[in-house]
């Protein structure tokens, strides 16, 4: 709002002062015009000037009126400059950023909008999650079919990771699913540019976050922030519903296996062979993300605290976790899409697998 207005003030001093100069320049051609042929008798050092009276007088008092008038320009314009810098630099990078989630949204849309699809799979322009058409051979026929595979939401990419490794997925894609390579580096069509302004663009439609430590953090963005409560309301009440019509017999058993935002808050996922085009086998079996059965869990993470700390904040690439674990970035963190009640929910009904 700053920027706007300091831009909007500085153009009207612009145009006044350039309309200023013009005036005062066709003034002094149209004289300058009037004295050719007459030199002698309108010429400046031929006229009688101001005598001592009214030169010490009114003159100097109309000499000294202006200088004051400028100094006050000066005194106030340049105190006001300086309150309103840091919001003019402000603004003009928030125009930046908009403009890059700007060129991002055209890169986002579907194939038909001149885009590369991503809303197609993504569920729209708002990237709520959606489904996206693939094929999957049996290892054990060698059988193709085709499926509907569940693409997870967008909205909420930067709770589960962050921006290097939501880029590094963008590049490289997700191999054994419909998630192609994007980025130049992992043979796909786009150039770092244009993956920053995909990123760009993703942050912009985030739901906004709770509890960011200052004001001035972007809720869209803040590391503080955690989901909204009535989103995790939401997530809580369907694991609910679920144990009640006897789908899961616990609620960190329907929290593990839940189908909401594409899985975005769902362990099963990753963990579950075929959760992700409806044909889920065991529960926990394995997947993208390794098996959890015959207490794997319990043996990668003796210390149950140790457990929910990674849960909370995923894994980091070549940062040690558990018993022996090395991180390779690809276990998102959930301590901002969950509760800690809702996590620990979830390890319990894993340490028990």
């Amino acid at each position: 709002m700053l920027a706007e207005i300091t831009t909007t003030l500085a153009w009207i001093v612009l145009v006044v002062a350039t309309a200023g100069w013009i005036v005062y320049g066709i003034a002094n051609i149209r004289k300058g015009r009037k004295e050719v042929g007459s030199e002698i008798r309108l010429a400046a050092n031929r006229k009688p000037y101001y005598d001592d009276e009214e030169l010490e007088g009114k003159k100097l008092e109309r000499t000294q009126l202006i200088g004051v008038l400028f100094l006050a320009v000066i005194t106030i314009v340049l105190p006001l400059y300086w309150i309103l810098e840091p919001g003019r630099q402000e603004g003009a990078q928030n125009g930046w950023d908009k403009r890059f989630a700007s060129w991002g949204s055209k890169l986002f849309a579907t194939t038909a909008d001149g885009g590369y699809n991503c809303a197609g799979c993504h569920g729209g322009m708002n990237g709520a999650g959606g489904v996206a058409a693939y094929a999957i051979t049996d290892a054990n026929t060698g059988e193709v079919k085709a499926v509907d595979w569940k693409a997870p939401a967008l909205n909420n990419v930067f709770y589960r990771y962050s921006e290097d490794e939501v880029r590094f997925i963008l590049e490289y894609g997700r191999p054994f699913s419909p998630m192609s390579a994007w980025g130049l580096a992992g043979g796909g069509p786009l150039n770092e540019q244009q993956i920053q302004t995909l990123i760009d663009y993703m942050k912009s439609i985030q739901i906004p976050r709770e509890n960011c430590d200052f004001e001035t953090d972007d809720p869209l963005t803040c590391e503080s922030g955690h989901l909204p409560t009535a989103t995790q309301d939401e997530v809580q009440a369907e694991a609910e519903r679920l144990v009640s019509n006897g789908t899961y017999g616990s609620i960190g058993e329907a929290l593990f296996n839940i189908d909401l935002g594409g899985g975005s808050y769902s362990c099963a996922r990753c963990h579950t062979k075929g959760w992700s085009y409806g044909d889920p086998q065991i529960t926990g079996g394995g997947a993208f993300g390794p098996n959890l059965t015959g207490s794997s869990a319990v043996r990668q993470f003796p210390k149950q605290d140790d457990m929910l700390d990674f849960i909370r904040n995923g894994s980091e690439y070549g940062k040690r976790y558990g018993e022996q674990g090395q991180g390779g970035g690809r276990m998102p963190g959930f301590g901002k899409l969950l509760t800690d009640e809702q996590i620990t929910a979830i390890v319990e009904y894993v340490r028990g697998l």
